[in-house]
């Protein structure tokens, strides 16, 4: 008689959570989605939240729908708070990510000859503001050196301790996770090393809310921007800010305040909000600002075990991937992350998306303009940007690595089930 195989428990309860988490995302019965570097699919309850605030509006007026909805605007600010390991005070809601990093930009008066110290691997958007306001201000930007390739790459403390010696160096800049790579930058030691000068330090977190456990108290940083689009899940234009104690106390604030940063307290005075909205402005997006607290409530929910699964898919998919002979992957720092940058000879990135949205497979490319200090060393011009999230199966990434071995062999591509399989 055979002897059937028994699921260890732990395997069997992450069966339940995928099928869970599935249930809960309809795009999943539609396609393939490995865009989450993008914009990850809203689970049914944030979807519910936009819609329905969006109903109420319609029923009873904006800014009557505001009021009733409250204590539920304020829970936003709870959620994303226990998300990264703060108070509700620290927290700004933005309209994204890159307007959160300017109004940290902005709360610094920086001259001619101050320093900003980043990355070769700092978002497109920070880089150009940098030029900027080396033009308009006269800053010099300071790119720290990079580890070498054996040492895993990406910028290097000790290099960073360097350049802070200098007493112009007024801010340390750094992309958490790059958009064009899986570099995971070692931000807890740069940290560490800005605590020690003095020196603040910005996170642009964008890339990694959602995919890495953040804890600000760990990193030790001024400020951390992030978006709801990616793989938070929220909806897309709308982010947030978080602003530590010590940079309320020093009493920072934007260049540009309104009426909900700061009261005006006479015809040449104001009184600025004593916490992290500060960094507001007075009009924001109702409807998407519940969106992002039903995000940040799922992603709380889900809690380590959708991390983990995260990071244990992407590295399945790479060993995957590593499999198709004429397939580069363009990652190769031992510290990675669930976006992988890959090319496959003879395709152009941008037909391979388009041939794999086609079949109901979504990935992404990635330009030389949003890296070129990163991809240029890489020699590629263009690349596959592929970004799997704790939703995903292992199905799902055999389906687009046959997508992909197809492609390369020059045969056709294998017909895609409508409903993806829901086993992990």
């Amino acid at each position: 008689m055979a002897t059937e195989a028994i699921e260890a428990p732990e395997a069997s309860a992450m069966r339940g959570l995928v099928e869970r988490w599935r249930e809960d995302t309809p795009g999943c019965t539609q396609r393939i989605h490995l865009n989450n570097a993008g914009a990850g699919l809203m689970p049914r309850p944030v979807a519910d939240a936009i819609r329905d605030h969006i109903e109420l509006e319609s029923r009873i007026g904006g800014y009557e729908a505001a009021e009733s909805m409250a204590g539920k605007i304020e829970e936003t600010y709870a959620e994303l708070a226990r998300l990264i390991g703060c108070a509700p005070r620290n927290v700004a809601v933005v309209e994204n990510a890159t307007v959160g990093f300017s109004q940290a930009l902005s709360a610094f008066d920086f001259r001619p000859g101050d320093r900003i110290v980043t990355s070769r691997s700092d978002y497109p958007s920070n880089q150009i503001m940098y030029i900027s306001l080396a033009r308009r201000c006269g800053v010099e930007i300071v790119m720290a050196d990079d580890l070498p390739p054996s040492e895993g790459g990406g910028i290097d403390p000790e290099s960073v301790r360097g350049l802070l010696r200098d007493p112009r160096c007024r801010l340390v800049s750094l992309t958490w996770v790059p958009t064009n790579s899986g570099l995971v930058q070692p931000v807890q030691e740069v940290g560490a090393v800005c605590a020690t000068a003095g020196v603040p330090f910005l996170v642009d977190a964008c890339q990694a809310v959602g995919q890495l456990p953040v804890d600000v108290a760990r990193l030790q940083c001024d400020f951390l921007a992030a978006t709801g689009r990616k793989f938070l899940r929220g909806p897309r234009g709308i982010g947030f800010l978080y602003v530590s104690d010590h940079a309320l106390e020093r009493g920072v604030y934007p260049l540009y305040l309104d009426m909900r940063a700061a009261d005006w307290t006479g015809p040449d005075d104001f009184r600025l909000a004593g916490s992290a909205r500060r960094f507001e402005n007075w009009e924001y997006p109702y409807a998407l600002v519940l969106g992002l607290r039903a995000a940040a409530r799922y992603a709380n929910q889900a809690g380590a075990a959708a991390l983990e699964r995260t990071r244990d898919l992407a590295a399945y998919l790479r060993g995957r991937l590593e499999e198709i002979p004429t397939l580069r992957l363009l990652d190769r720092h031992p510290h990675l992350c669930a976006i992988i940058i890959a090319t496959l000879a003879n395709w152009p990135a941008l037909d391979l998306e388009q041939r794999l949205r086609d079949r109901g497979i979504n990935v992404n490319t990635s330009y030389r303009r949003d890296g070129f200090l990163d991809l240029d060393p890489q020699r590629a011009a263009v690349a596959l940007r592929i970004s799997p999230h704790y939703y995903n199966t292992r199905q799902e990434l055999d389906t687009l690595v046959a997508a992909l071995g197809a492609l390369a062999d020059g045969a056709a591509l294998p017909e895609i089930a409508a409903a993806p399989p829901a086993s992990p």
